[in-house]
């Protein structure tokens, strides 16, 4: 490899299971790469062989042509199965070139991202800053693997659509922290964005809203602009295969039985007919939780049936999220048709009703080799047997389902909501909840003490959550997601200890290098010292809540 330019050793985020620069303290050797570097893909690691042709030859004018594994001067990628799936082992040697080598093709990509962060910031860019000067690293071997299988960001495109590029422009920021979980909600009261052909109204009406509120619910201020956007089956196609080349499974979420006016108002006949005239309903056009619920008749389940159907087909995600969350009962309980199904069904109250709502649908996904995912109010009437439970009011929730031998993603909105502010200064822009500081995401602990070591088991991982009614561009959107969803990547990731003991100090350090390679990827994220003047919002109301967050 040509003698040119090295990057220095960066901080890695998130943090390897182990890192070798050199044995004794001598100074590690130097690998290059050049226009002679060749790139070996044994079977099973194409998909990176493509990223990385992709990414770092972009990046450093490297045509990385095909080459033996034996050869010197060569990236050699291949798979070993006494290694994690998610894991790999990455060795650069001055000798003969770099070597990494993963338990399945997911562990050889998440070695590619080190590889790529060892290389510098200059690595993060689309066109080569100087195309004389080539990458290199010192001499080292590091070895890792997660230590939770989902490692996950949701997107709420429904508040605020974003269309289809800017999606896969955050799967390219998950990938580069190593997160593999795209949960994707796609409708809500505000607005539908999935292409459903066999009711084509879901997009033609209930994809648009008048207006918009800007700020708080309670806020006096209108956006005046009609806000909205779908996704067609083909960009949704698009965005799982770019999803499972960078080993993201894009997991769906289609709410029910509440926030659905924008369904109900796309097809009346979905509400409660006998409690309000459901023609007269828009989309709603401000936050909250809407009044406006599905009706539990057979006409209600039979559309949703069709519309997972076509879910289903698009995407092959073994896991399907249903909501289930923010039900108010007040419809059910004033609709005879509501009270009778109650009764002919001997069920508890409305409760019982939307036990009943959810447990129909997880029969169904269970039918087809999938399974429900819902937020923690499936918990209420009874959960849904094999349902996985998103605990996202506190750690309750997730307790209770691990107890009871059920899956649960941890999502906290006390910990890891990155809608909450991250300051108390007046100049935090449209400040909602509780302070959480990139510190207080640090020390967020997925796995609650409460729990005995087969019920942790129960934990499959963890996610932040990117509400968006206050996030209305994706400069919003990556202010309130970075630099935090950094932290979240590393605790998801990486083995840390207890939130006390964990060593902030090295983890902003770290930063220091990654700000630097979040800078070359254009991201608007939220600097160290407070947001920049075009970063605040003055003016538009928010809710901010003082003190620490309750820990429920």
């Amino acid at each position: 490899m040509t003698d040119l330019e090295t990057a220095s050793p960066t901080g890695l985020v998130p943090a390897p299971l182990s890192r070798d620069l050199g044995a004794g303290g001598t100074r590690p050797r130097t690998v290059r790469f050049g226009t002679q570097t060749a790139l070996a893909a044994a079977p099973g690691t194409e998909d990176t062989a493509r990223w990385l042709r992709a990414t770092l030859g972009a990046a450093f004018a490297l045509p990385l042509p095909p080459g033996s594994a034996e050869a010197p001067d060569t990236l050699a990628l291949a798979l070993d199965e006494t290694l994690p799936a998610e894991g790999y082992r990455l060795d650069a040697d001055a000798r003969w070139g770099v070597r990494l080598t993963g338990g399945g093709p997911a562990g050889v990509f998440w070695g590619a991202q080190t590889l790529r962060q060892l290389l510098g910031p200059a690595a993060f860019r689309r066109a080569p800053l100087d195309p004389g000067r080539a990458p290199g690293l010192p001499e080292q071997s590091i070895e890792d693997a997660p230590r939770f299988a989902w490692r996950g960001l949701m997107l709420d495109v429904a508040r605020h659509f974003l269309p289809k590029e800017g999606v896969l422009r955050y799967l390219d920021l998950m990938a580069a922290h190593k997160l593999n979980v795209l949960h994707l909600h796609l409708t809500d009261d505000q607005g539908w964005r999935i292409e459903i052909r066999r009711y084509p109204r879901l997009t033609a009406t209930g994809a648009w809203r008048e207006r918009s509120r800007l700020g708080h619910r309670h806020s006096p201020l209108w956006d005046p602009r009609p806000h909205g956007g779908h996704y067609t089956q083909d960009d949704l196609r698009e965005i799982v295969a770019y999803a499972a080349e960078r080993q993201i499974t894009v997991v769906p979420e289609i709410d029910v039985p509440g926030h659905s006016q924008a369904a109900i108002a796309a097809y009346p006949e979905l509400g409660n007919t006998d409690v309000i005239d459901t023609t007269s309903l828009k989309v709603w056009d401000t936050w909250g939780v809407s009044p406006n619920v599905l009706a539990p008749t057979d006409t209600t389940l039979r559309f949703y049936e069709h519309v997972l159907e076509e879910v289903l087909d698009l995407f092959p995600s073994r896991f399907v999220h249903l909501g289930g969350d923010e039900c108010p009962k007040e419809q059910w309980r004033a609709s005879p048709t509501a009270q009778a199904r109650i009764a002919a069904l001997s069920l508890d109250g409305e409760d019982g009703l939307q036990s009943w709502f959810i447990r129909h649908f997880d029969r169904w996904l269970t039918a087809r080799g999938r399974r429900l995912v819902g937020w923690d109010e499936i918990l209420e009437g009874g959960l849904a047997e094999g349902a996985v439970v998103s605990s996202w009011r506190g750690y309750a929730g997730g307790i209770a389902a691990a107890k009871a031998g059920h899956d649960v993603v941890m999502c906290p909105e006390q910990q890891v909501y990155l809608d909450h502010r991250q300051h108390a200064s007046p100049d935090e822009p449209v400040p909602i909840g509780y302070v959480r500081t990139l510190e207080d995401v640090y020390r967020f602990e997925p796995v609650p003490p409460e729990l005995t070591r087969e019920q942790a088991a129960r934990v499959l991982g963890t996610q932040a959550n990117a509400w968006t009614e206050a996030m209305d561009s994706q400069q919003r959107l990556d202010y309130q997601v970075f630099p935090r969803l950094a932290a979240l990547a590393e605790v998801a990731w990486s083995r840390l200890p207890a939130p006390p003991a964990r060593d902030y100090q090295d983890f902003t350090g770290r930063m220091t290098d990654h700000y630097a390679r979040l800078d070359a990827l254009g991201v608007g994220y939220r600097p160290p010292g407070g947001p920049l003047p075009w970063q605040q919002r003055p003016g538009i109301l928010g809710r901010p809540f003082d003190g620490a967050p309750p820990n429920v």
